[in-house]
């Protein structure tokens, strides 16, 4: 009984670093470029950068590059590089991988 209680811990453990970091880059991002027009520059690039090491953190190496870079582009001023590498960005975290709920485990 020890050994399925630990495998649960495990994987709630697991599911909750998920939404720590997947999850919230996500909300982030679409909070970001759904209101991009009432925010400064300056928030999109500190938002962009923390959701860049929110993916890096997860391991997301790609996704956290893209983010970074689009962080960088608001500075350029140039708003269309920095909305395709917001959009390549969103794409390649909406590819990760979840982590897959398992089948209901009794724990006494």
């Amino acid at each position: 009984m020890e050994i399925s209680r630990k495998k649960l811990r495990e994987e709630v453990l697991e599911r909750i670093k998920y939404v720590k970091t997947c999850v919230l880059a996500r909300e982030l991002c679409l909070l970001v470029r759904t209101n991009r027009a009432v925010l400064e520059p300056k928030d999109v690039q500190e938002i962009c950068s923390y959701i860049s090491s929110l993916c890096k953190e997860e391991g997301c190496k790609e996704q956290s590059e893209l983010c970074r870079k689009a962080a960088e582009a608001v500075n350029s001023k140039d708003e269309a590089k920095y909305l395709e590498l917001c959009a390549q960005s969103c794409m390649k975290c909406g590819e990760a991988r979840r982590p897959q709920p398992k089948k209901a485990t009794y724990v006494a």
